[in-house]
């Protein structure tokens, strides 16, 4: 019986392109990775997701919109004292 992998959830500090701020998220489970935005909530990239486990991932980042962009900016915030 093979074990499925773990899903994983890492993202970055906020970022910007075109003066519009975004997180990057990516999702991953073994070989397979997933890119997405909040607060956009919309995966960009994905190889070995499903098109249902995809918009799994997609109401993942809508319902922990909030979550993501607060620990993302606690995040930059940390790297400006840093730096």
């Amino acid at each position: 019986m093979e074990r499925q992998s773990e899903l994983k959830c890492i993202h970055s500090t906020v970022l910007s392109k075109n003066g519009k701020p975004f997180v990057s998220v990516m999702f991953e489970r073994g070989n397979d990775r997933a890119e997405g935005t909040v607060p956009d909530c919309v995966i960009t990239k994905s190889e070995g997701f499903t098109e249902e486990e995809i918009e799994e991932l997609e109401d993942y980042m809508k319902a922990q919109r909030k979550e993501i962009i607060e620990n993302a900016k606690r995040i930059s915030d940390i790297r400006r004292l840093l730096s």
